[in-house]
């Protein structure tokens, strides 16, 4: 039986805060009460509070605000001598490495505060920190390196009953399904993920599962009009909380479920609108996603073959240089899909 989701970032002065509040409202009185305990000489209550500023930060998409925050949370945490916290910090750092594809920081930072997690007897940071592990291993698409990493971490949030972690590792591994065609065992796990999430009051885990479903309904069926009911109910949630990221990414995956439906017109202005918000967060992964829709949904329109070419090639070129192969693939498929061939990527 799981208990109503909780968020364990938000610390210190601030754990009243719920795992479906505003970010706005989170950044608002972080930033507060990170100003408090500065005043006060509390450093300890700094680098705590300084954690919610951090995440906010990051979830809506203000990147340098998020690496200043994190860093500074991670001193504060450092000079109370409070090693918990300080992997807290790593954690938010890595979180955001990844988040802006700089994957060996990534891999760094969280590798570093699952250590910290463990001397300071911190099992959530620890358990938070190898899930980051095993999301940017998926994120790169090295399944075979993190499958087991994604199993383990389910076993151990079923056992504990942790519904939100449940429901993050639930999506991770419905991806890899996704990812390798097999779409049933997919569509199962991110319902039962939806399920989970709904019952615990995880709105922000309740609506990528419901873009997983979509996509899968999408895909596998054929059944456009129910993935975009489901795809808007999300994103109803996205901008309620705020969630830039999560926005951006149900943008995109509209577009992917218009494109499969032969809509490239509209396909075309959903890819555009969520690479505009992807730039404006500075999200490679999902700005080099947006570009492929973009591209596949302007040669549909009529597109010069050798603008659409060059555009893939030199997407190909970037994927192969951040490590990122399951998108690496999806553009070798996009290049034989238009007969393109793959010898300008190279």
């Amino acid at each position: 039986m799981y208990g109503k989701a909780s968020a364990p970032e938000y610390q210190g002065a601030l754990t009243t805060l719920s795992v479906n509040s505003s970010l706005v409202d989170v950044l608002a009185e972080g930033t507060e009460r990170l100003r408090e305990a500065e005043r006060s000489g509390r450093p300890g209550e700094a680098a705590r509070c300084g954690l919610a500023v951090a995440e906010a930060h990051r979830r809506l998409g203000h990147v340098h605000e998020a690496d200043s925050a994190w860093k500074a949370s991670y001193r504060a945490a450092r000079e109370a001598g409070d090693t918990a916290a300080m992997a807290w910090a790593l954690w938010s750092g890595g979180t955001l490495a990844r988040q802006r594809g700089a994957f060996p920081l990534a891999w760094r930072l969280l590798g570093l505060a699952a250590d910290l997690g463990e001397r300071g007897g911190d099992v959530v940071v620890r358990g938070y920190s190898l899930a980051g592990l095993a999301e940017t291993g998926r994120i790169q698409g090295d399944y075979a390196a993190v499958g087991r990493l994604h199993e383990q971490l389910l076993a151990e949030a079923r056992r504990r009953g942790e519904a939100r972690h449940t429901v993050w590792a639930l999506e991770g591994i419905a991806q890899m399904h996704r990812n390798t065609g097999e779409y049933d065992r997919a569509y199962a796990l991110f319902q039962e993920a939806a399920e989970i999430a709904e019952r615990a009051d995880d709105r922000r885990g309740h609506a990528w599962a419901l873009r997983g479903l979509a996509d899968v309904l999408s895909v596998r069926d054929g059944a456009t009009e129910r993935a975009l009911e489901l795809l808007a109910e999300a994103e109803a949630t996205c901008r309620e909380m705020n969630l830039s990221s999560a926005l951006a990414y149900n943008h995109k995956m509209q577009g992917n479920v218009l494109y499969r439906a032969g809509r490239h017109a509209e396909a075309r202005e959903r890819y555009e609108l969520a690479l505009t918000e992807f730039r404006t967060m500075s999200e490679p992964r999902g700005e080099a996603l947006s570009r492929l829709g973009l591209a596949k949904s302007l040669a549909r329109l009529g597109r010069d073959r050798a603008e659409t070419a060059a555009e893939l090639a030199d997407l190909a070129r970037t994927l192969e240089r951040s490590g990122l192969r399951h998108a690496r693939e999806m553009v070798a498929r996009a290049q034989r899909e238009f007969g393109l061939g793959t010898e300008a990527a190279r």
